[in-house]
C-alpha cells in the first residue's frame, strides 16, 4: 500500500474503535473499565490518518509544482525507446483485503462467549481476598461470581438463612446437569473463563442453552468438580427462575477485584 491508502485504513480502524466505544459493542471484546482507553486510540488513529493524509497531499503538490517548474526550464529531451523509464509499480491489491476486518467489526455484532466455551474450559473461580457484608433485602442480589466465592471458600456461612438472586446464562453438560454461568475476564474477551454454579431444586423443565436466567434459591452445602479441570463448582438450590434479557455487559470483570 502507499502511504494515501495506509492513512485510509488508519482512518477506518480509528473509525472502528470510535464505533465500538461509543456503542455497547466494545463489551464484546473488552471490559468496561477499557473505555477510555478504546476512545483515546480511535481519536489518536483518526488525527495521525488526516495528518498523514494532508502531508501526502502537500508532498505531491510540491513534487508536481517542482517538476512543471524543471519542465519550463529544461530543453525538450528525446522521447525514450521504450516506455521503461516511465512505468510504475503498482502496490498489489490484495493488501486491501485487509479493510474485510474492520467492515464486519462495524457491520457484524459478534456473540458473547457462550455455553459451547463455558463447558469446554475449567472453571475459573477463585478465593477472593474478602467478603463485602451482604444487604438486608431478602431475596439477595448476589453477582454470580460472589455467591459461588461464599459458598466454596467461605463454606456459605454469610449465606446460611437467606435467599439469594444471581442471574446467568444457561450451560447444561453431557450429563444433562445445568449450570448458571458468567465468564469472567481480566481484560478482554480472548481471556474470559467461565465461573459455574451447578442448579438444583425447582429448575424449570426446558432450558435453553445461551439462554439467560435470573434465579432465586437458597445455599446448599453440595458441590461438584469441573471434569476439565477439577476446580470446585457449588449448588444453588432454586426456588424460582425466570428467563431475563441478554445484559449490555455480558462478562464478569469483578472476580479479581
Amino acid at each position: 500500500m502507499n502511504r494515501q491508502a495506509q492513512a485510509a485504513v488508519m482512518f477506518l480502524v480509528g473509525a472502528a474503535l470510535l464505533h465500538a466505544g461509543m456503542t455497547d459493542l466494545y463489551l464484546r471484546y473488552v471490559k468496561a473499565g477499557l473505555r477510555p482507553l478504546l476512545l483515546a486510540a480511535g481519536a489518536v488513529l483518526i488525527v495521525s490518518a488526516l495528518a498523514t493524509a494532508w502531508y501526502e497531499w502537500r508532498r505531491a503538490r510540491s513534487h508536481k509544482e517542482a517538476a512543471q517548474e524543471a519542465a519550463q526550464e529544461a530543453v525538450p529531451a528525446a522521447v525514450p525507446e521504450t516506455g521503461a523509464e516511465g512505468h510504475v509499480h503498482r502496490e498489489p491489491r490484495i493488501s486491501w483485503l485487509l479493510v474485510l476486518p474492520l467492515l464486519a467489526l462495524i457491520l457484524i455484532a459478534p456473540p458473547a462467549l457462550g455455553s459451547y466455551s463455558a463447558m469446554r474450559t475449567g472453571t475459573a473461580l477463585q478465593q477472593p481476598y474478602g467478603y463485602n457484608k451482604l444487604p438486608k433485602s431478602d431475596p439477595i442480589p448476589l453477582n454470580l461470581v460472589d455467591y459461588a466465592g461464599r459458598a466454596v471458600y467461605d463454606h456459605g456461612r454469610s449465606l446460611a438463612g437467606h435467599q439469594v438472586r444471581i442471574a446467568g446464562f444457561v450451560a447444561v453438560d453431557s450429563a444433562g446437569t445445568p449450570y448458571l454461568v458468567r465468564m469472567a475476564l481480566n481484560c478482554c474477551a480472548a481471556d474470559a473463563q467461565p465461573v459455574k454454579v451447578a442448579l438444583t431444586g425447582k429448575i424449570p423443565p426446558v432450558l435453553r442453552p445461551d439462554g439467560w436466567l435470573q434465579v432465586t434459591g437458597t445455599y446448599t452445602a453440595r458441590e461438584t468438580h469441573d471434569p476439565v479441570n477439577n476446580g470446585p463448582i457449588p449448588y444453588l438450590r432454586v426456588t424460582e427462575a425466570k428467563p431475563i434479557p441478554t445484559p449490555a455487559d455480558p462478562y464478569d470483570e469483578t472476580w479479581n477485584n
